[in-house]
Parts: structure tokens; sequence; C-alpha cells
């Protein structure tokens, strides 16, 4: 051990280059902002609490392989950043490799898109014709157990690195449902994910079409306009967008399918983060514009970020009708902070705010026609999509009743557009 006075001396020098490293981030992520006086005063001061903490740590604990510089600094990152919200995160190199995969499209895993709410580890959405979905995982199930172990208290990029491995290999969840109070242990096997974002799309009665978006991500607008212009040519006179279980994706691709049914220079969606200055707004752009095609979007509650985005945006111009039920309310905005050695920071830096200036966050969006249907009854309609189209439930399976309602609302427009055109 370190003499009092030699310890107090680098004690000093692990402080002022703490407060070094602090100040040249601060200016090169916020370089206008000039930082008071008192403030770096008790930024000094409790970097300094930090410090004789770690030292005593470093010096007392039991486990002296527990305690290397690296581990309590990554560890102290992990729970500042926790501190913060739900999806704030420290994310080590590992996490970061796994969280750059998802915008790929590709993974190996169990198909399921989970979040953390009110405290829980809960899912958000099942991906269709993957392992969770076959085994009739729901939207809002809280995930109990992975593999025996609790999730109390545990993170989103610890979860996801739980729930994802290799194709092939098994993880055993135990899940409650919060609508029936039962709990439920599913023994899944991973596999490979592949998930087509743009599905099911085709032509239903009186030139209603009928499209369903699963996932936002590169290729979702492109898809989207091919199985529109198919439409199209099939006499396509209403459409039915189905966002319903889509836990959302990228926002460039959610400005993107936005677009194609706004006016130019229409506001998609805005952001608006800890100073004035930090307000985005997006607005449509792009050459294909279906602005006289009546829509109806079907959301319910595992419809998040991204689907929130579109809906809102359809929403609050009056574009289309919501049909369903409340959507999810995931609307922060992560900013992704790359650090030394492969790490990064998942930051939250701002929310997304409608059109009409509403919060998503923990809201969600209300839909204008309200259309309950129950757990039972979605996860029959669910377990039908893995064998065969959502739209040819027969008389012994349950009526998609949301649908229903969106096709009798579309069949109205139609016939008094019909009329005034005489």
């Amino acid at each position: 051990m370190l003499p009092r006075r030699q310890s107090t001396f680098v004690l000093r020098w692990v402080v002022l280059l703490i407060v070094f490293a602090g100040t040249v981030t601060v200016s090169r992520l916020y370089s206008k902002e000039v930082e008071p006086a008192d403030d770096r005063d008790d930024a000094y001061r409790n970097i300094a609490l930090f410090t004789r903490a770690l030292e005593q740590i470093r010096s007392n604990y039991v486990d002296k392989d527990k305690v290397s510089y690296e581990q309590l600094i990554r560890g102290a990152m992990r729970g500042m950043m926790d501190s913060l919200d739900d999806h704030s995160q420290f994310l080590d190199k590992d996490m970061y490799d796994d969280m750059q995969d998802d915008t790929k499209g590709q993974f190996g895993g169990l198909g399921i898109v989970i979040s953390i709410k009110d405290n829980t580890l809960s899912i958000v959405s099942p991906m269709e014709d993957t392992p969770g979905f076959r085994a009739g995982l729901m939207s809002d199930d809280r995930i109990l157990e992975i593999d025996g172990a609790k999730t109390d208290g545990i993170t989103l990029p610890e979860a996801v690195k739980r729930l994802r491995g290799e194709p092939g290999t098994q993880v055993r969840l135990k899940v409650l449902r919060p609508a029936t109070q039962d709990v439920t242990v599913y023994e899944l096997e991973r596999a490979e994910i592949k998930v087509p974002s743009v599905k099911d799309a085709r032509m239903l009665d009186d030139g209603i079409g009928y499209i369903r978006i699963t996932q936002f991500n590169e290729p979702t607008a492109m898809a989207l306009q091919a199985e529109i212009d198919a439409l199209r040519t099939n006499g396509l006179r209403a459409l039915v967008l189905d966002l319903r279980n889509n836990p959302g994706g990228l926002l460039r691709s959610a400005i993107d399918v936005s677009q194609k049914f706004l006016r130019s220079r229409d506001v998609i969606v805005s952001t608006q983060g800890r100073r004035a200055g930090d307000q985005q707004v997006f607005r449509a752009g792009g050459r294909e514009r279906l602005l006289d095609l009546p829509m109806v979007v079907l959301v319910n509650s595992g419809s998040a970020s991204a689907s929130e985005i579109v809906a809102g945006a359809l929403q609050d111009h009056r574009r289309a009708i919501l049909v369903g039920e409340k959507t999810f309310g995931k609307g922060s905005v992560q900013s992704v902070l790359p650090m030394e050695e492969g790490s990064a920071l998942r930051l939250t830096t701002a929310k997304y705010y409608t059109p009409s200036n509403r919060m998503i966050h923990e809201l969600g969006i209300e839909p204008d026609i309200v259309v309950p249907m129950s757990p039972e009854d979605w996860s029959a309609l669910m377990e039908r999509r893995a064998v065969r189209t959502p739209l040819d439930e027969g008389e012994d399976g349950p009526v998609d009743v949301q649908l229903e309602r969106a096709l009798s609302v579309l069949r109205g427009i139609l016939i008094y557009q019909a009329r005034g055109s005489r």
C-alpha cells in the first residue's frame, strides 16, 4: 500500500486526468456551451469522492481479482448509464457489435424484441416465423428468468447477450403473462433470424389492398413501393397498412414510408432534446406520393418506435384513420457515441414528437377507432399467420375484428366518394 502522502498525490492526478478527459469529451460534443465555474467546482468535488471510493474498493474488497481499474471503471459506467433511464446503456465491444448486427436484418436468436417496462424485462413483440413467435410468446409478456437466472435489475444489453447465441443452441425462459397471471416455462431453440419487413400484400374485395410491415429496416420503403405498384395495377382504390406488433426499427425507414402518403414538406416527426438548439424537424420529401388513396392504419400495443412515428404522422395530417389499440409508447432517441477499444455509450438525447407536438414516449398513440382484441384471439391469429395469410380465417378460427373494422371504414369512404363524384 502506498504511503498516505504518495496515495494523496496519486488521487489528485487521477482526478485531474478524469476532469481533463471529461472536459475534452464535453468540448467535442457541445463546443458551444461553456460550463459555469460553480458547476466545474461541483464536478471536481464529486469526482474526487468517486476516486476515493475507487481506491477504498481496490484496497479493501475481499476478492482481489474483481477490483482492477478496468473492471471498476466499466462497472461504474454501466451503473451511471443504467441510473438515467431504461434505454441508456454502456456497451462493451461485444454488445456494440451485436447492436450493429440488428440493422443488418440477420442474427442468431429467438426473434423477440424486448424492452424494460415497469422495471421488468418485457416483450415488445415477437417477430413472425421465428422461434419466439412459434412458441406463442406475446406482446407485453414479462421474462422472469433466462436459463434459471432471474432478470431482476437486468439491463437491455445483458438481456440481449443472454438471449442471443448460435443457431441450434437452447435457451429456457420463465414468462409471466400479465393478462392472465399465468407463468409458463418455454424451452426454445435459437435460429438464424431473417425477417422480411413487408409481407402479405394482396387485394381484398372492393379494390381495397392490404400490406403488412413487420419492422422498419433499410429496404422497407423500397419493398413497400413495389407492393403498392403491383396492387395499383390490380385496381387499388384504398389501403390497409398493418403495423400491429411492429416493434419499429430505423428512423430513416419510418420517414421514407411516411412521406409516400404526405404532401411535400409536411412534418413527419420532430425531436426535442435538452437545449432549444437540439430540436430537429423531419419533413416529407421524395417523389412517389399517394395523396388521394383512402387509408386505415392498424396498430396495437406491440406497435412501437418507428411504427408510432408513422402512425402519429398519418393521424395528425388526417391522412389515415387509426384502428386498433393504443401503441407501446417507445418514443425516445438514443445516440450512439463510440468510445475507446470498441465500446460505446448508447445515450438518450431527445424524445420524438408527432407533427401536432404530441410526445410519444410512455404515452403511445391512441387510435381513432378503438377495437379491442383479447390476448387469446390475437395469439390464435398469430399462430394462423405461421401457416397461412391472416386474411384467410375460417369458421373454425377467430375473426380479425380489427381488420374487419378497417375494411368497413374504407368501404364507407369509397361509397361516399363514389356518390360525391356523380
